[in-house]
């Protein structure tokens, strides 16, 4: 009777728990999980709908390779790029992104990832994403892996300097499209444990040429660790067409705090929009497109092939003409050609294919070390077909004050092509000024008379005529058909107004005129060996001939041009003067002979 009363309360409560359970289900309506998912099934298509409606793709990764000691700034072009994307390193993780477009994206390299090649991977906030393999490439800085125990040797002071590096470089557009003109930016970093002084970043012609500033971007001094970020317009050059990689070379110099000098050569490289293949059908399906977004057509390219000086040597305040050759190695024939030394545009025209009424803009240019003299700055050069040259000639003068060295010209040509589009092509020449030391070469007294077999002194003096001191070499004198001793002398530094002797010895072999080359070496600007020469020329006279005495024949009868005894009242001669000159020294008596006839067979004076 115990356990049924126990077992009862159990019992109620299960039947009331069933109960509870059956009418929970009949309250339930029959569709309500339907209606549950129906927000799910909404939600799907607005997921979708913010998609890019471009396929996701990676491009390219401009710089590609980058030094993990310092952050670096990597741009990734590509498509179907959305805001709040990630870019992710592979084996490594995501990267500080930011959204720019949806075909280009900035992402940051952190200080210290580990050298290696990595993918890059972009993610979407929907999920989906594209991997680029082998993308990026890290190294390590130059100074520990070139000598990674340097810290165990006390040898590496002597291996310090400056090592400018590319820490970014990007265009104004994802893809390059050929015969355009574009913005490129580049950023150097000095990553040696020296300054950089002097620096100069040249953009080397080529897939590329350089606009407005001439091709070269003068960037002062980076201390270690320190960065400059710089643009150069540039002109994408047709020969790209056909090309799905653009190259642009940037070389730059530099020296240290000691006047040692760098230099270092960068190939950068861009994507290049894909050509369509030839052919029917492929030429008219790009027409439409080429149109709206200004694609490349052929036009001309004029390019400085060579460029020469006369006199070929320019030094300070000396005219000279510069003759250049031009060539056109575009595509179409270029009109109305017109060179602008210095640099220059059509003023009043436009080169994005609408002509209007203007003229030529030529007085903006650098004329501080050469300026055009006897005409203007402007050269008209007619029209130039396909690969036709022509040559332009301009005189100009040094300026006084300017000092030796290599200086850069920029040459601009402004023309249209047959369709009226105006163009400006702008190049650097560079030119060389010499600064030759002024001096003067001569006799410093008048040199006593030559004879041919005899020898002569040659008093001859170097004199520095010029405003400063100069080093000169060997100072020498050399002449045909004779012989020279104590002709050449090293002279040294020589002061404004100072002068150096030569006393050399010469025995001229033949009678006449006898020129004599003078000649001084010294080191030019551009350490080079130079030598400066002038000609002096002096007169050989006869040597005089003494005819021997014939035995037996007095001195009188027998001496060169000897006479007979003065009669009174006669002259004497010559040879009667030596004569009693030799008695003389004899003890003999050396009188002059007197008016008293002379006896036959006495000696005169005996």
């Amino acid at each position: 009777m115990l356990n049924q009363k126990s077992h009862a309360p159990k019992t109620a409560s299960l039947a009331f728990l069933f109960l509870w359970l059956a009418v929970s289900l009949a309250l339930t309506p029959p569709d309500a999980g339907a209606q549950a998912e129906t927000p799910t099934v909404t939600a799907t298509p607005t997921a979708t709908a913010t998609r890019p409606t471009t396929p996701l793709g990676i491009i390219s990764v401009q710089p590609n390779a980058v030094i993990n000691d310092s952050a670096v700034e990597i741009v990734i072009t590509g498509s179907g790029f959305a805001d709040g994307a990630v870019v992710v390193l592979s084996n490594f993780g995501g990267l500080v992104t930011n959204f720019i477009s949806d075909s280009v994206l900035r992402a940051t390299a952190l200080v210290g990832i580990p050298p290696g090649i990595y993918s890059v991977r972009v993610v979407n906030p929907d999920g989906g994403s594209v991997e680029l393999p082998n993308a990026l490439t890290v190294i390590a800085p130059a100074g520990p892996t070139v000598t990674p125990d340097a810290s165990q040797t006390p040898e590496p002071t002597a291996f310090v300097r400056p090592l400018l590096v590319v820490q970014s470089y990007g265009a104004s557009a994802p893809l390059i499209i050929p015969g355009q003109n574009l913005d490129f930016e580049m950023t150097l970093v000095n990553s040696g444990q020296a300054a950089a002084t002097n620096v100069l970043a040249t953009f080397i012609s080529g897939d590329f040429i350089p606009r407005e500033t001439g091709g070269v971007r003068a960037l002062g001094t980076l201390v270690p660790g320190d960065s400059i970020r710089f643009w150069q317009p540039l002109f994408a050059t047709a020969d790209l067409r056909g090309k799905s990689t653009a190259v642009l070379q940037v070389k730059t110099t530099y020296t240290d705090v000691n006047g040692q000098n760098y230099e270092t050569t960068f190939d950068l490289t861009f994507p290049v929009v894909p050509q369509p293949e030839g052919g029917a059908a492929a030429t008219a399906t790009p027409t439409p497109t080429a149109t709206p977004t200004g694609g490349p057509r052929p036009r001309p390219q004029l390019l400085v092939v060579s460029n020469s000086t006369d006199p070929e040597q320019l030094e300070p305040g000396r005219v000279f003409t510069l003759t250049v050759t031009v060539e056109n190695q575009g595509e179409a024939n270029a009109r109305n050609v017109s060179m602008v030394l210095g640099g220059g545009s059509a003023s009043g025209g436009s080169t994005d294919g609408t002509p209007e009424p203007g003229g030529l803009s030529g007085a903006s240019g650098e004329f501080g070390e050469f300026a055009p003299i006897g005409s203007s700055n402007i050269s008209r050069l007619g029209d130039i077909a396909v690969d036709q040259s022509k040559e332009a000639n301009q005189q100009l003068i040094v300026n006084t004050t300017t000092q030796p060295g290599a200086y850069p010209v920029k040459v601009s040509f402004v023309y249209t092509d047959d369709n009226g589009i105006s163009y400006v092509d702008d190049q650097v020449i560079t030119l060389l000024v010499y600064q030759q030391p002024q001096v003067e070469m001569g006799f410093y007294t008048v040199p006593p008379p030559f004879f041919a077999g005899q020898p002569g002194g040659l008093p001859l003096q170097l004199v520095n005529t010029g405003r400063t001191s100069a080093v000169f070499g060997n100072f020498s004198v050399t002449a045909p058909n004779s012989e020279l001793t104590n002709n050449a002398i090293f002279v040294g530094a020589l002061e404004p107004g100072g002068f150096f002797p030569l006393d050399a010895m010469i025995v001229p072999f033949e009678a006449g005129p006898l020129e004599l080359e003078l000649s001084v070496t010294y080191t030019d600007d551009f350490n080079q060996p130079a030598v400066i020469t002038d000609t002096v020329t002096i007169e050989v006279m006869e040597a005089e001939v003494m005819e021997p005495i014939e035995p037996g024949v007095t001195p009188e009868e027998g001496m060169p041009g000897g006479e007979a005894p003065v009669e009174s009242g006669g002259q004497e001669t010559l040879a009667q003067r030596v004569w009693r000159f030799i008695l003389g020294l004899l003890g003999l008596g050396s009188a002059p002979p007197s008016s008293q006839p002379v006896e036959p067979g006495i000696v005169p004076g005996g």
